[in-house]
């Protein structure tokens, strides 16, 4: 039985090695980056039994990504190998510390050319939890049908989805952006906005008044990420949790602090889908993204359940 299944691009990522910019760097490291991946690595380490279904191309990006999540105990039966398209590939240029900047090369990628039909039902027969992203739809031409469908399929199996808007102006224009993020927010039962997500999507407004519109709209959760000043929950009776952010002395790389906050908070509603502590998945969504800020890479630095408990680990 999986906790959690997740859903969407995983790219191959390549970063200089030397603190330099991107352009003067003779050698690059490389790894692997996607949202969605993120988060069944964070999840795998706090103990959840988590699976990825992607679409990779048959190429050595694709065996990268391939090899690393299984390092990292991730369930990947249900991945796509297509010969036709390629993996998609993203550089990092991250010799400042902070927000770093990113290069894609992702189109005509063998996830752009998901559609509604090779949705399955044994991606989630055996699965609690389905966690998808902004990023999926934006992707290709039927890619937003796609998500639905997962979506839609999930819920009529009993599943409790969650939804990261995760927008990336990049991927496509701010109206097509808003509207197909709105008709999928009416298909997750947890909604894990950042607060200017969530403004783009509903206007400036006080932010009790912001979740308000996301429940009416038929999550039964929302948690709003106020990045430094932590976080914000409602439920659908319309309690509320704010629980002030983690202090970090020291943001190195910020890119991935979103994902370590939906494996947090999501490792906590895996505990108790019906009846989870919105409080404690909050805390727990804070302090996992706290941590991936203070070091280098989207996922390497996500933290086991023995060190996010705060207990001294003398192996790994």
């Amino acid at each position: 039985m999986m906790d959690i299944v997740t859903i969407g691009e995983t790219m191959a990522l390549l970063t200089p090695i030397e603190e330099r910019p991107l352009k003067y760097s003779p050698t690059l490291s490389k790894s692997i980056g996607g949202a969605e991946s993120n988060v069944a690595i964070g999840l795998s380490r706090l103990g959840k039994k988590t699976r990825w279904i992607g679409r990779l191309g048959k190429d050595p990006f694709g065996d990268l990504i391939m090899s690393t999540l299984a390092g990292e105990n991730v369930e990947l039966s249900k991945v796509v190998r297509d010969e036709s398209h390629p993996t998609s590939v993203y550089f990092k240029d991250i010799y400042r510390a902070g927000e770093p900047a990113v290069y894609y090369y992702r189109k005509g990628s063998a996830s752009s050319v998901w559609n509604p039909d090779h949705v399955k039902e044994d991606w989630f027969i055996d699965s609690r939890i389905l966690h998808m992203t902004g990023i999926t739809p934006a992707l290709g031409e039927e890619t937003l049908s796609f998500t639905m469908e997962c979506m839609i399929m999930a819920k009529s199996l009993g599943l409790t989805v969650s939804f990261d808007p995760n927008i990336r102006f990049k991927l496509w224009e701010e109206e097509r952006a808003k509207k197909a993020l709105l008709s999928l927010i009416s298909l997750c039962d947890i909604f894990l906005p950042g607060i200017e997500e969530a403004q783009f999507l509903f206007g400036e407004k006080p932010i009790e008044l912001l979740a308000k519109e996301i429940i009416e709209l038929g999550p039964h959760t929302v948690a709003i990420k106020l990045g430094k000043a932590g976080a914000f929950g409602m439920r659908k009776d319309e309690s509320t949790f704010t629980v002030p952010g983690e202090k970090v002395a020291n943001i190195i790389d910020t890119v991935g602090a979103g994902d370590a906050f939906a494996s947090g908070f999501l490792a906590i509603v895996a505990e108790d889908v019906q009846n989870f502590s919105l409080e404690k998945a909050l805390e727990w969504g804070n302090r996992m993204g706290a941590i991936v800020i203070q070091g280098k890479g989207d996922w390497e630095i996500l933290p086991t359940l023995e060190e996010i408990k705060g207990i001294k680990q003398t192996s790994r």
